[in-house]
């Protein structure tokens, strides 16, 4: 009882730490992140003792608590992990998560698909391991039994399909702003338009 009092002031002063609109303990308890991840903890212990229905059923409620925070009971997650807004986040089954890992919300640790994961050996890994202090940003995406090394940072909107090393740095590609046509520009484009359209050329 007093490792689980313990844990739950760690995960109480987490949120503290890396939320900056989260200013006090009092506060940090009606963050998201707290339900799924205390929810997870007894579904992972019940999961290993292959009370699978039970810890499939904890994780469904942990969901629809938590606004789509889908933590597979099967998954091993770390200390100290904070999810941050936690919408739509997914971690499979076969996944495991680092000490100190930051993880934003749309963030999916998944597997590439049955198609490919049917050919696997029975009980191969099929998602990501994540190593320690490493940040997921908004919307990233890491796929199959990859690994991500500590202290990576996987930028927002990334998709991740192989390894990253230690200490490395995955963005994705930064949008980019295309000029607005003036008024006369787009109808000078309009004209042609129909100039071909009524030719039969188009």
């Amino acid at each position: 009882m007093r490792r689980v009092i313990s844990r739950a002031r760690e995960d109480l002063s987490v949120i503290v730490a890396r939320d900056p609109s989260i200013r006090t303990r009092a506060e940090a308890l009606l963050h998201p992140a707290l339900p799924a991840l205390w929810t997870h903890r007894l579904a992972h212990a019940l999961y290993l003792r292959g009370h699978r229905q039970l810890a499939r059923i904890l994780a469904y409620l942990a969901r629809a608590v938590t606004g789509g925070i889908e933590i597979h009971p099967g998954a091993t997650l770390g200390r100290r992990v904070f999810i941050d807004h936690g919408a739509a986040v997914v971690i499979g089954e076969t996944a495991e998560v680092g000490d100190d890992v930051t993880i934003f919300h749309q963030v999916t640790l998944g597997a590439v698909g049955w198609w490919r994961d049917g050919r696997r050996e029975p009980g191969a890994r099929r998602h990501p391991v994540v190593g320690d202090r490493v940040v997921l940003g908004t919307n990233a995406i890491v796929l199959g039994p990859v690994t991500v090394g500590d202290d990576a940072l996987i930028g927002a909107g990334s998709l991740v399909l192989g390894d990253v090393p230690p200490a490395a740095r995955v963005m994705a590609p930064e949008a980019e702003v295309v000029q607005r046509l003036s008024a006369a520009d787009r109808e000078e484009a309009d004209q042609l338009l129909r100039a071909l359209a009524t030719s039969g050329c188009w």
